[in-house]
């Protein structure tokens, strides 16, 4: 299909560059901001209010899904996320493309997940051009307090990601990763196989 052809919404389903002001690909992003404020209103005792709206948000959610407040995505339903999962105080997912987050994962407070690119180029920039790039998180995954995950990036299972860390390339399965950039410190057993 031609890129020039498209809407901006189309551009941004189809994976190709798009503008992040145009007037659809905004709206979606409000609706996803309504959603969350919904969500941040509730009071954090109800569990059922918030795994409804996390159910409604969320493009498929197993059956415990615990996100507490201060949640915000872009669209939500590019989340995916498996059975018994947690999102810590402050998160943010910004899931322009898909992200997948497997079964039993925990994310820590102030961490951003983002599948959303803008060019290099200053011109692209002044254009409000952005690229969106899926995000793909196995189980048993830990991720530490303000850690920051990049478009495109691939973690394994039976992960840990430390606090403050900047994945910004895949990491293969039972393994800890530290650091800005985050590489591999630690090796790890997989004692629930």
């Amino acid at each position: 299909m031609n890129a020039e052809r498209l809407t901006e919404l189309e551009k941004l389903d189809a994976g190709h560059e798009f503008c992040v002001l145009d007037p659809e690909v905004d709206a979606r992003k409000k609706c996803a901001a309504a959603q969350c404020a919904r969500l941040r209103a509730l009071d954090p005792n109800d569990y059922e209010g918030h795994y409804a709206i996390v159910k409604e948000l969320f493009g498929s959610v197993g059956e415990v899904a615990n996100v507490l407040p201060g949640f915000n995505c872009d669209n939500g339903k590019n989340i995916h996320v498996g059975e018994d999962f947690l999102a810590n105080y402050n998160v943010t997912i910004l899931d322009i493309a898909p992200v997948s987050i497997g079964d039993f994962c925990m994310i820590g407070p102030n961490t951003l997940i983002t599948s959303v690119g803008h060019p290099l180029s200053p011109a692209g920039r002044r254009r409000k051009l952005a690229t969106g790039e899926s995000v793909t998180i196995g189980d048993d995954v830990w991720i530490g307090g303000n850690c920051t995950i990049l478009p495109g990036v691939t973690i394994g299972s039976n992960v840990v990601v430390a606090a403050g860390a900047v994945v910004a390339k895949d990491v293969p399965d039972n393994c800890v990763v530290a650091g800005v950039p985050a590489r591999i410190v630690k090796e790890l057993e997989n004692d629930v196989e």
